[in-house]
């Protein structure tokens, strides 16, 4: 089974597919992220869709990197008899999305061997494959596939296979276009036109924005490039990862799907966004979350398809093994009809950052925001799932209150600092009694817990200080830090809580949560432990890929990742750590994070 850090991402900003070392395409969804994969080995065998290329003996590459600050990937292997590299891109998408896949003879001579098995619907049906107008197609019902390439084809037990021989300064190219099935061919591409578009375009992304993060600056543009990845560039939606049902723990059951937009990811978005001076993006991702969360606030979700899409009913693939054996495969997310208090919060949070960092505002965005906080004051002394969708019985989850908090304090500062109107004095008083009551509530022993009446802890309590609720030298927040590091940590890397006591209605256990991690790097910067946040930081890095991708999780027992990936979440996190520690400031979700240093970002 495919190691989750060997999985390098490609993408055309509608959707992405996943490489393994040994040149196999293990997963790609196509015309969109959420869409059925027609490539699903990563959750099975190679019998649910793969396309490999590489030398004929096979085996892992003997290195591989992103060229440059693109996501073109270059994967390379030496022979005994010489050097073969593949290039792999998907170009940003004309009329339909191609991967293109470039074979080049770098020494010598190397026999190539291509094996590609197009399986549509998850692994489910197989095509039926022909030549159409010079082009070899895989058709079945409303998708088609179409290759182009002077390699020769065979077909051999469902599978369509490609031998020859490649010799230095050669290079055999190979086009895979996706069509609705009732469409003709689609217009040839030229693959190393294709190539120079691509790696033109990352740099121009990459060269409009600003390099953070000082002495991490590679590390955060290897970030950016990922969570831009992520984005769904017609709508301006991040999906919160590429991949369904990778586990939380190998063989288990905690298997979720992350395709979807998460609006909890607003304010962490416009962090990382800003930071690198990325303000169209910043602004995308802003219209989209206006789009999302329109209509009714009780319809409110905490998560949608990435063009607002608000029905993802979870059902699973049982004729999918799970990667590791780990099922049920889940696609869909039943969690997106929880209540999770804490999301208008978040909201209100991301809007106000978006205020201050100067990137303006729609009036319908205010009236959206009085709606939202209107509807929470009914809300938010009701019990709730919490941050971390646990489908266990509704609690007083302490960050959902909290967050309930944000969600007024930023009103009352939407009117104070802007001059918008509302009944400030009626929102600071709904402030103030969240406040008194988390704090009567919501503490034990000195420091905060995860729920009401629990002596339980949360990583998602890390973030106090972050939002404002409680400044980073009060000696709850202190105590807190200190509790999650003495309570909530395997091997100094932080769960996001403990799975065997805090009821959260689901057997087994997880691994440790990259995101938290990097939470407890600004925690512990905040509250003056300068060196052991950098050191966490630089140990956190140390998690990333060879090709500097972030899963959720870490088994710190395996030394190796878990969770879908490339996580946004903990991308996001990794820039907002580098660029706070660069800057020798706190991260604060209620001011542009590199604001300083970068100057006012520019107005749309």
């Amino acid at each position: 089974m495919t190691a989750i850090e060997d999985l390098a991402v490609i993408g055309d900003l509608q959707t992405a597919a996943l490489v393994d070392a040994e040149g196999s395409l293990r997963w790609l969804c196509l015309p969109r992220f959420d869409s059925p994969a027609c490539f699903a080995a990563l959750l099975d065998t190679d019998a649910a869709g793969h396309w490999r290329i590489g030398p004929a003996d096979g085996g892992r590459c003997t290195r591989r990197r992103y060229r440059g600050d693109t996501l073109v990937l270059e994967t390379e292997w030496d022979t005994p008899t010489g050097t073969v590299r593949v290039v792999d891109l998907m170009p940003l998408r004309g009329r339909y999305p191609d991967v293109v896949r470039i074979v080049q003879g770098v020494a010598g001579e190397v026999a190539v061997r291509g094996e590609l098995a197009v399986r549509f619907d998850y692994g489910r049906v197989v095509p039926w494959v022909r030549r159409v107008e010079g082009r070899w197609q895989a058709l079945a019902g409303p998708d088609a596939l179409w290759l182009s390439t002077p390699a020769p084809l065979e077909g051999r037990d469902r599978t369509t296979v490609s031998e020859f021989t490649v010799r230095a300064g050669e290079t055999v190219p190979f086009v895979l276009t996706w069509t609705p099935g009732h469409h003709r061919s689609p217009p040839e591409v030229d693959p190393e036109r294709a190539l120079g578009d691509t790696v033109a375009g990352w740099e121009r992304w990459v060269g409009e924005g600003q390099r953070a993060g000082g002495r991490w600056a590679d590390v955060v543009t290897r970030s950016l490039i990922t969570l831009r990845a992520l984005t769904h560039a017609p709508t301006g939606g991040i999906v919160a990862a590429v991949t369904t049902s990778l586990p939380e723990q190998p063989g288990g059951p905690r298997n979720w799907d992350y395709r979807y937009s998460w609006l909890r990811d607003s304010t962490y978005t416009l962090q990382a966004l800003l930071a690198a001076g990325h303000t169209d993006e910043a602004q995308a991702w802003r219209r989209w979350l206006l789009r999302a969360v329109a209509g009714d606030p009780a319809d409110l979700q905490i998560m949608y398809g990435v063009d607002g899409t608000r029905r993802l009913p979870e059902s699973e693939l049982d004729w999918l093994a799970g990667w590791e054996g780990s099922r049920p495969v889940r696609v869909g997310n039943a969690a997106a009809q929880q209540l999770q208090l804490d999301v208008v919060g978040e909201v209100l949070d991301g809007l106000h950052l978006a205020r201050a960092a100067g990137l303006g505002a729609p009036e319908e965005a205010w009236d959206l925001q009085r709606a939202l906080v209107d509807h929470l004051e009914g809300q938010w002394r009701q019990p709730d799932s919490g941050l971390w969708e646990q489908r266990g019985e509704p609690r007083h989850f302490v960050h959902s209150k909290v967050m309930a908090w944000v969600a007024f304090d930023r009103m009352v500062r939407g009117a104070q600092e802007h001059g918008l109107p509302g009944p400030v004095e009626h929102w600071a008083q709904v402030r103030d009694t969240i406040r008194a009551e988390v704090l009567e509530h919501g503490v034990h022993d000195g420091h905060l817990v995860q729920s009401y009446g629990s002596t339980e802890l949360d990583a998602a309590l890390l973030l106090v200080p972050r939002v404002g609720f409680l400044p980073a030298d009060d000696p709850r927040v202190v105590a807190t830090v200190e509790a999650v590091q003495r309570e909530l940590t395997r091997d100094g890397l932080v769960l996001r809580y403990r799975p065997d006591s805090s009821g959260d209605g689901l057997p087994g256990t997880e691994g440790v949560f990259l995101a938290c991690s990097f939470w407890l790097v600004d925690a512990l910067h905040g509250i003056g432990r300068r060196e052991e946040a950098e050191a966490l930081f630089e140990r956190l890095l140390g998690c990333c890929s060879d090709l500097g991708l972030l899963s959720e999780e870490w088994d710190p027992d395996a030394g190796r990742q878990l969770g879908n990936t490339p996580q946004a979440f903990s991308h996001f996190a990794l820039v907002v750590s580098a660029v706070q520690l660069d800057e020798g400031r706190q991260a604060r979700s209620d001011h542009p994070v590199g604001a300083a240093r970068a100057g006012a970002p520019r107005l749309p």
